[in-house]
C-alpha cells in the first residue's frame, strides 16, 4: 500500500489554514502522515495547528515552528521530514479537490513497479472564501514530461505528486525566490526519465489552489526568473521564441476575453 507525505508550509495563516486542516483531515486513505512546517508564524495558526494534530484520528500530523529562509526552504525542510512513497504540497488555504482523491490515486498505482515518478492532475482555482472560481487556465497535457513546461507551468505544484526519493535528491533552488517551483518540477520529470520511470496521468482534479500565490503577487519578478529557468533547461532561442508564442496566446486570450459574445 503506497503511503503519502503531505506537506503544509505556513507563515501567519490563521485565516486559511483550517480550510486545509478539514481537508486532510476528510481524507478517506488513512496511509498519509501530514507535516506542517510553519515559519514561526506571530498569529495562532500554530494553535490551530497544535489542535488538530492532537485530535485527528486517521493519520499522523506533526508541526514544527522555526526561523526559515522563505518558502522554498519550508518546501525543503518538509521533504527532508518525509517519508511516504509521493510527497504531496499543499499549502495553507489549498483543498483537495474531494475526499477521495488519495483513495482514487493509491488505486490507479496498484501494483506499479517501480511506482511512477510523478503523478499529476488538474487543479481548480479558488477564492478566499474557498469558492470555486475556475478551472486553471494551463490545462496539463495527457502525455507529461520535462519538455512540457516549454509551454509553461502546465501543471500546478500542488497537483504535481512527486516521489519522495526523487525529491530528496532534488530539492528546491533557493536561488530562486518566487519560481523555484518550476525549475523543481522540470527537475524532478528529468531525473524520473533518467531513471526510466513514468509520469502517471491521473485524469483528476486533484486540488483546489487559492488564487494570488507568491508568484502572482510578484508577478515581474517571477516572470524574469521563469525565463531564465526556462533559459536554462530548454537554451535561450528555444526561451525567446517560445514568450513570443505566449505574448501572442495572451493577446488573443484577451481579445476573446473582451469581445461580444
Amino acid at each position: 500500500m503506497i503511503t503519502f507525505s503531505i506537506i503544509t508550509c505556513t507563515y501567519n495563516a490563521s485565516q486559511y489554514i483550517e480550510r486545509t486542516l478539514k481537508s486532510v483531515e476528510r481524507q478517506t486513505y488513512p496511509h498519509i502522515e501530514h507535516l506542517i512546517i510553519d515559519g514561526l508564524s506571530k498569529d495562532d495558526t500554530v494553535v490551530k495547528a497544535e489542535t488538530y494534530a492532537q485530535a485527528t484520528t486517521t493519520h499522523t500530523a506533526s508541526i514544527s515552528s522555526e526561523r526559515d529562509k522563505g518558502l522554498y526552504d519550508a518546501m525543503n525542510k518538509g521533504i527532508g521530514k518525509a517519508s511516504g512513497d509521493f510527497i504531496v504540497f499543499l499549502n495553507a488555504g489549498d483543498k483537495f479537490a474531494n475526499d477521495n482523491i488519495l483513495a482514487d490515486i493509491a488505486k490507479q498505482t496498484e501494483g506499479h513497479d517501480p511506482l511512477p515518478g510523478v503523478i499529476y492532475g488538474d487543479t481548480d482555482i479558488v477564492n478566499d472564501e474557498g469558492k470555486l472560481l475556475h478551472r486553471r487556465r494551463l490545462s496539463p497535457p495527457e502525455h507529461l514530461e520535462w519538455r512540457s513546461f516549454r509551454h509553461g507551468m502546465l501543471v500546478c505544484h500542488q497537483s504535481f505528486y512527486a516521489r519522495t526519493d526523487i525529491a530528496k535528491r532534488t530539492l528546491y533552488d533557493l536561488n530562486y525566490r518566487f519560481s523555484a517551483d518550476v525549475d523543481w518540477c522540470i527537475r524532478v520529470m528529468k531525473e524520473a526519465e533518467r531513471q526510466r520511470l513514468t509520469i502517471h496521468n491521473a485524469h483528476l482534479t486533484l486540488c483546489s489552489y487559492l488564487d494570488g500565490g507568491m508568484s502572482v503577487k510578484n508577478h515581474r519578478a517571477s516572470l524574469m526568473e521563469r525565463f531564465r529557468i526556462m533559459s536554462c533547461h530548454y537554451g535561450l532561442f528555444s526561451t525567446i521564441l517560445m514568450h513570443l508564442w505566449f505574448v501572442l496566446r495572451g493577446l488573443r486570450h484577451a481579445l476573446r476575453t473582451h469581445l461580444p459574445s
